[in-house]
């Protein structure tokens, strides 16, 4: 039935319910008409038919035209009710033929061409309804035309076949009406499939998606706006645009928006909205400029907008998370700061008097071994110290490779001999293994603290046999060279599972070796930072209780020999033996003592102050070859009291080196010394080597302006 009765006879049927009342007033004025011709009960009982059978038809198309669903018999009610109303028509046609006037037979051809032609404006409609009432009705008037009563006696031939032209005729034309209300519908119901599509994805699509004009007026909001934002589309529509955009942000939304509109292209901007409920939310919206439906350029904007609420929470999380860990990363850093400071103050006194004590000959031999089991003690706890603070600066990226020439196999030897006394008393075989060719430019003193380490292991946990240390050197490239350094022992050995964690920060073997062997399991995590800083690589490779090979590879650039030493070093310490007058500022009495302890056998005349406050007034007073400054003090610390006497207008007070004696010495409080006018910096605990140096260096300096040519780093 369905196949019977297409849609489109629904369409005939609306039309013709809205044109009944016009049909019947035709009708009742053609049987008006009819009655010239026939006789008036003949067209009254005409009239009655067709004015029954409109009647009819209007109740049979109401359900249509209020566009309620039917089904097949309404659809055959209203098609009886069109063949009906067409036979009423061409029998009232056959019955002004048949009247014998020529009056009759030109109303009967116009009747019946007005019936033809009425059925084939219908036809676009339904086929059905054209068949029925046009195609049938048209057969029924060829048949009275030629097989009806001839009054006029006419010569049919004539008449049958333009008649017969005239349906064929009209046929056609049905046919391309047909044709083309197929194409129509087939439109229709792509555009129909396509609107359905956009409309899903615009109706249902989470984003809020909007149309609007450059003159910002709105033209299509997707429904999500509901659950974005608590408005509906249809309050929105009598909104004006920008209406519940946070305050602080419309302006610059608005410009930002009409920039977009004269120069084209797309906007990505995030922006506050005010909820109906009164909250306030950030949303990002993606605007672009598109053509309008007429097809002008740049006359809409569409946006796409998204709740960005929970990213922007998110990224508050994250910035808090930043500042937090920031913040103990700086805390860390003070507390690495002031940890490595009270450790060294104190060792600072201890490894100096236990060296000079070491060194005095009135000591018995067990005073002389205790003396020197306190500074071997007070060493090993201040390589503790300088191993945390070494791998705490690797791992902030402070430290910065030095790239001098040097000569590898030099180096290797010296390194040696410095732990050759170490091997010897556990009677260990200490060698070397190997050639290398020329000098190279790098951080020789980094590269010697990582063969330190890797020998002290070997000879700590080698207890006989041998330590060799192999090199190895090969060309890469144009001027530059592959330097291997492996050391082998015959040792304890390593379990296989052992080694792929031996380079981690605080990790042994076991912790038996800690207990046993001691150390705090930093140093191969400080050789690996240093290795990888350079660029190389280094590993392990073990047997238990047979022995380990730990090796590095650097590539450095070759280099030339380095010019011999100008004496200048020697000079300095030559100096020492003119008077010189010294402001020693140190708050710790023992650290005072020490100092004067070092420089009692040179002519150096010794002032001190307890702090900052006190320095000044000593600077003041007196005129002084050197200032040693400490930097925490109390009262006045050296960095503020150095600034002080750096402004003091006097002609030594930017002349006089002042040295930072102190142990802070990270690289940034080192450089804040600096910053703060002084000239170098020694280290907690010093060295008196070091010292002595130091002074005979800036003793011996002319009394000028102090220039950057003249600082040095060291700790």
């Amino acid at each position: 039935m369905k196949q019977i009765f297409d849609g489109g006879l629904d369409e005939l049927a609306v039309s013709a319910h809205g044109g009944a009342v016009v049909r019947m007033v035709v009708t009742s004025c053609a049987a008006v008409v009819f009655a010239l011709m026939l006789p008036w009960q003949l067209c009254a009982g005409w009239a009655a038919v067709a004015l029954g059978l409109e009647v009819q038809a209007w109740f049979a198309t109401r359900r249509q035209f209020l566009h309620q669903p039917v089904g097949w018999r309404t659809h055959l009610w209203h098609v009886s009710g069109l063949a009906a109303s067409s036979v009423t028509w061409v029998a009232v046609g056959a019955m002004l033929w048949m009247s014998g006037s020529a009056e009759g037979a030109v109303c009967a051809v116009l009747v019946w061409l007005a019936v033809v032609c009425f059925a084939q404006t219908n036809a676009y409609q339904s086929p059905l309804g054209f068949i029925v009432g046009g195609a049938i009705p048209g057969l029924a008037v060829l048949a009275v035309v030629l097989a009806g009563p001839n009054p006029l006696h006419l010569n049919l031939l004539p008449v049958g076949a333009i008649l017969v032209l005239a349906l064929g005729f009209s046929g056609e034309g049905v046919g391309r009406m047909l044709q083309a209300r197929r194409r129509f519908n087939e439109a229709q119901a792509e555009r129909r499939q396509s609107e359905a599509l956009y409309r899903v994805l615009a109706d249902n699509v989470t984003d809020v998606i909007a149309l609007t004009g450059v003159d910002g007026k709105r033209l299509y909001i997707s429904p999500s706006i509901e659950e974005a934002l608590g408005y509906s589309p249809d309050h929105l529509y009598s909104t004006p645009n920008y209406t519940y955009l946070y305050p602080e942000d419309r302006d610059e939304l608005r410009a930002d928006v009409a920039a977009l509109a004269e120069r084209g292209g797309q906007l990505i901007k995030e922006y506050r909205v005010v909820r109906a409920d009164g909250s306030v939310i950030w949303v990002e919206t993606s605007f672009t400029l598109a053509p309008s439906a007429d097809g002008s350029a740049g006359s809409q904007i569409v946006s796409v907008s998204r709740n960005i609420e929970q990213r922007k929470e998110l990224e508050s999380q994250l910035i808090e998370a930043r500042e937090a860990a920031e913040a103990a990363a700086a805390a860390k850093s003070d507390f690495l700061a002031n940890m490595t400071h009270e450790l060294r103050t104190p060792l600072n006194a201890i490894i100096g008097f236990a060296g000079i004590l070491q060194g005095s000959a009135d000591l018995t031999p067990q005073d002389a071994r205790h003396a020197r089991l306190i500074r071997d003690a007070s060493d090993t706890l201040l390589d503790l110290v300088n191993s945390v603070l070494d791998f705490s600066r690797l791992e902030a990226g402070a430290v910065a490779l030095n790239a001098d020439p040097f000569d590898p196999m030099a180096e290797v030897g010296s390194t040696i001999e410095l732990l050759e006394e170490q091997a010897r008393a556990k009677g260990l075989d200490l060698r070397i293994e190997g050639q290398t060719q020329g000098y190279l430019k790098g951080d020789a003193r980094r590269l010697r603290q990582v063969l330190v380490n890797f020998l002290s292991n070997a000879i700590k946990f080698t207890a006989e046999g041998s330590v060799t240390v192999k090199l190895a050197q090969t060309s890469v490239g144009e001027g530059a060279a592959r330097l291997r350094v492996e050391v082998t022992d015959t040792g304890v050995g390593l379990a296989e599972h052992q080694i792929a964690h031996i380079f981690e920060r605080f990790t042994q073997a076991d912790v038996s070796v800690s207990r046993q062997y001691g150390g705090t399991g930093l140093g191969l995590a400080i050789c690996k930072r240093i290795v990888e800083l350079m660029g190389g690589q280094l590993g392990a490779e073990s047997r238990e209780g047979v022995g380990s090979t730990f090796w590095f590879e650097v590539e450095l650039p070759r280099a030339e020999a380095p010019n011999a030493p100008d004496g200048a070093a020697i000079a300095a310490q030559a100096d020492l033996d003119r008077p010189i007058r010294l402001l020693l500022v140190e708050d710790v009495a023992v650290n005072r003592e020490l100092v004067r302890t070092i420089l009692a056998s040179f002519d150096i005349e010794i002032d001190t102050a307890e702090n900052g406050q006190e320095a000044i007034e000593a600077f003041r007073a007196g005129d002084y070859d050197l200032v040693l400054m400490d930097v925490q003090m109390p009262v006045m610390d050296g960095l503020t009291a150095s600034r002080r006497i750096r402004s003091l207008p006097m002609a030594c007070a930017r002349a006089t080196p002042i040295i930072a004696m102190t142990a802070n010495v990270l690289p940034d409080q080192i450089a804040r010394c600096l910053d703060a006018g002084m000239d170098d910096h020694i280290g907690k605990p010093m060295s008196p080597a070091r010292l002595l140096e130091v002074i005979g260096h800036w003793s011996s300096q002319p009394r000028s302006e102090p220039t950057d040519a003249g600082l040095s780093l060291s700790a």
